[in-house]
């Protein structure tokens, strides 16, 4: 009589692979960094020979899921976010069920992507874009949260630095005139630097109003900077398709945004900003005097705290 055959039994990386698609609920938080990795491996996620093996075998899961015509939805997993999440929760970080928690909280508060099969090496760039921005609004928050409102008339001195940073922002669109444009809007903070960039193109005679989700990135660090009373910059580079990159700035003074000059804005292009020392000078780039704004309306009332003396 014949011997029946049985099916081979899995070796240990494929139960690995199998403890990390059976942890997906329709999307999967990774751990991009090794010390990531390591940090989250003591709460019992899955472990691997190391880091590398553990970013090839999420890949080998998502094109699989993905061959199989399940979706999936991907964002990054900080294990001090992690432990901070199950704490506030009341969730034990030692389990698959707390880590499937957490992964949901992701999906629900935006910090994932939709995996559409490109290599994890193209889209890690991208989740950790995602999720600066996501730290960026959340300290910005925190600082217009903690503005108050005036002592003198009661009102929201956060709506007031927003409604304030999306008039100077409109201005300064209107004031670059026609082009494609990239602005930075970056600020100083007790936590480290903030900041936000975003796109827009500007067509003659018109008075641009930029609408897009990244352009109120930028308006909510430009309204935390006016209310905290932080020194804060709004950098333009202007591209055409016959002309050098034009380069303007602008230096937030008095709750408005003061012109840089050529020099000005050479030098701060043109230095290293954690040595202080010299960079050469950009190929194909033009460092201009920044235009004078003239915002729609003047705030009537000197709201919040006066930055000027911390930009000196």
């Amino acid at each position: 009589m014949a011997r029946q055959r049985t099916a081979p039994r899995p070796d240990r990386h494929g139960r690995r692979l199998d403890r990390v698609d059976r942890e997906l609920v329709g999307a999967l938080a990774l751990l991009a960094e090794e010390e990531d990795y390591h940090g989250m491996t003591r709460y019992g996620a899955p472990r691997f020979h190391d880091h590398t093996q553990y970013l090839d075998s999420v890949d080998t899961v998502l094109r699989s899921r993905r061959t199989g015509g399940r979706r999936t939805r991907v964002g990054l997993l900080d294990p001090e976010e992690y432990a901070a999440y199950c704490a506030s929760s009341g969730l034990d970080p030692g389990v698959p069920e707390s880590r499937q928690r957490f992964t949901e909280h992701l999906v629900e508060t935006g910090a994932t992507l939709p995996y559409e099969g490109r290599p994890l090496a193209d889209l890690l760039p991208d989740l950790a874009h995602l999720a600066l921005r996501r730290a960026t609004l959340a300290y910005a928050g925190e600082l217009l949260d903690a503005a108050g409102r005036c002592e003198d008339c009661g009102e929201s001195l956060a709506r007031a630095a927003f409604d304030r940073a999306s008039e100077l922002l409109t201005a300064a669109c209107h004031a670059l005139g026609a082009g494609r444009h990239h602005l930075v809007c970056s600020t100083s903070t007790q936590a480290g630097p903030l900041f936000a960039e975003f796109d827009i193109d500007t067509v003659p005679g018109t008075w641009p109003h930029p609408e897009e989700s990244a352009a109120l990135d930028l308006t909510t660090v430009l309204a935390a900077a006016l209310a905290a009373g932080l020194p804060c910059g709004l950098v333009a580079r202007t591209s055409g398709p016959d002309t050098s990159d034009a380069v303007r700035g602008w230096r937030l003074r008095e709750h408005t945004l003061r012109p840089l000059t050529a020099a000005e804005v050479f030098d701060a292009y043109c230095t290293d900003t954690e040595t202080g020392e010299p960079i050469p000078p950009e190929p194909g780039v033009d460092y201009r005097a920044a235009p004078v704004l003239t915002p729609p309306r003047t705030p009537h009332h000197d709201h919040g705290r006066d930055g000027e003396d911390a930009q000196e």
